[in-house]
């Protein structure tokens, strides 16, 4: 019996899988700083929303931390320098994304020094108010970095108007092979606490939780140690897939469900990443940008498994150089966890904030089937829908989906559907489930848009036939008044003349 499940929350959640964690890999060895890369390739999209709008030409001389792309809108965030150097190039450079598409990146050559902006640095932190705090972590740049890469001062804002009660700060990290997050709370758990309790200053929370799987033992007793004083919580949850999905953290630690289609905060609940909390620290103690984040490098075919201390803009092929190279050619390429993550057409890839982890998979790893080409028919065995922590009918909705049904998909749920993976994890069929959802997910989106379109059209349309009509009605009326003021002159002449016989006559 696990020593740490009488620690539990009593708080169950449905569903979830257990997959192989491989963390073993790389969760031993203490973080190293990866050594400065040539060039550092800097997307201006790096998060949720609008992206960045370019700040600097071709030529200029940058120091680490200065801005080089401004927030471009209300949902949107800042980019900056990873490091001290020159621009040397503006223009569009392999995304990480499944199809390497380009987008507009900004190039910088270090210099070698690493020089940072001028900072404002803190002695009490604390004094500032949760405004300030909201306004230095936008200008910091600072996102979602368990994945989501929503702005984090969005978040902080809309907290704060929606009165939240409970912040619950996520260091789940159920992902396999993933130990970004467990590296930074055993090595890091003090700066986290303090980033934890501005957050919640930000915010106006009055309790704060973390939630921590119980295979992370020295973990959680770095951030107890941490904690001790202090009104933050460390809370052990079973380790699980996908017990870091926030809506299900949420549930296991205090027992609230997030309504279908809704947000945490409308059960007064903000819910943020451990390493989002030391990127808060960091900004607003010592007025540093986010330009580095911790990424974790794993894989059967990765010589030395390990994290990393990456500034932002490294390619994955620097990474992969750092950890001593490929033992083999990978079978598949991962930007983040195996579940959920992305895969990679190359190496020739910028990490970018939302990167948690870069994995270098064998055929072994992935399972890579030879005998079998295609899926086996669903048996209906139920295992999906046991497994779907959503609590969704998996078969049922791909069964829609197959037959172009979307409509009924999303009236089962699909829209709800996280793309966690748990479900074709368990398929006996190796049917590959999620990829239906995300497919038609896609599809949906797509729809969406061209309904927008049409719509727009439609309101031009409309538009410029109601204009039109209005000039019709002017010209009318322009008419109406000439012909009457016509009138008018010929009567008055009329009356004119009348009186002028009249007086002749008299």
């Amino acid at each position: 019996m696990n020593p740490l499940s009488s620690l539990f929350s009593s708080f169950r959640a449905r569903g979830g899988v257990h997959p192989d964690g491989r963390k073993d890999l790389s969760a031993e060895p203490p973080i190293r700083l990866l050594p400065m890369p040539p060039l550092l390739f800097v997307p201006l999209q790096q998060h949720v929303g609008a992206p960045a709008r370019l700040s600097v030409v071709v030529g200029d001389l940058v120091l680490k931390g200065q801005l080089i792309g401004a927030s471009g809108g209300n949902i949107s965030a800042p980019v900056h320098a990873p490091s001290s150097g020159r621009v040397v190039a503006i223009g569009d450079f392999p995304s990480p994304h499944p199809s390497g598409l380009p987008s507009a990146t900004v190039t910088i050559a270090p210099d070698g020094e690493d020089r940072w902006i001028e900072a404002d640095v803190l002695d009490d932190p604390f004094s500032l108010s949760p405004e300030e705090i909201s306004a230095r972590v936008g200008a910091a740049g600072i996102v979602g970095l368990g994945g989501a890469t929503f702005p984090s001062a969005v978040k902080l804002n809309l907290s704060r108007k929606s009165g939240i009660a409970t912040l619950i700060v996520n260091g789940g990290e159920c992902e396999p092979y993933l130990t970004c997050d467990d590296r930074l709370m055993r090595e890091r758990a003090d700066g986290i606490v303090e980033g934890i309790l501005l957050i919640a200053h930000a915010a106006g929370a009055k309790e704060m939780l973390v939630g921590i799987e119980d295979n992370k033992p020295e973990a959680i007793a770095a951030m107890r140690r941490a904690a001790a004083g202090t009104k933050v919580q460390i809370r052990v949850v079973p380790a699980m897939y996908p017990m870091g999905w926030d809506k299900r953290m949420i549930q296991v630690l205090t027992g609230k469900e997030v309504p279908a289609e809704g947000r945490s905060a409308e059960i007064g609940v903000l819910v943020h990443n451990v390493a989002t909390a030391w990127a808060v620290r960091e900004a607003i103690r010592f007025g540093r940008p986010l330009v580095s984040r911790v990424v974790t490098v794993s894989g059967a075919a990765v010589a030395a498994p390990g994290n990393l201390e990456v500034p932002i803009g490294a390619l994955a092929a620097d990474l992969i150089k750092a950890c001593g190279g490929l033992l083999s050619d990978p079978a598949r390429l991962v930007l983040g966890g195996p579940m959920m993550g992305t895969q990679l057409p190359h190496l020739n890839v910028p990490m970018v904030k939302g990167s948690s982890g870069l994995l270098a998979l064998t055929g072994k790893e992935i399972g890579l089937r030879v005998a079998q080409n295609s899926p086996a028919p669903c048996i209906r065995c139920s295992s999906c829908v046991r497994a779907c922590p959503a609590g969704l009918l998996p078969l049922e909705m791909a069964a829609h989906i197959r037959a172009a049904d979307l409509s009924s998909a999303v009236g089962l749920g699909l829209k709800d559907c996280i793309g966690c993976g748990s479900c074709s994890y368990v398929c006996p069929a190796q049917i590959p489930l999620v990829h239906y959802f995300n497919y038609a997910k896609g599809e949906l989106a797509a729809l969406e848009k061209a309904k927008l379109r049409t719509d727009a059209t439609r309101k031009l349309a409309d538009s410029r036939n109601e204009r039109m009509a209005r000039v019709v009605r002017e010209r009318e009326e322009a008419a109406r008044l000439r012909v009457a003021k016509k009138a008018a002159a010929e009567a008055a002449k009329a009356a004119k003349t009348a009186a002028e016989k009249a007086e002749v006559v008299a």
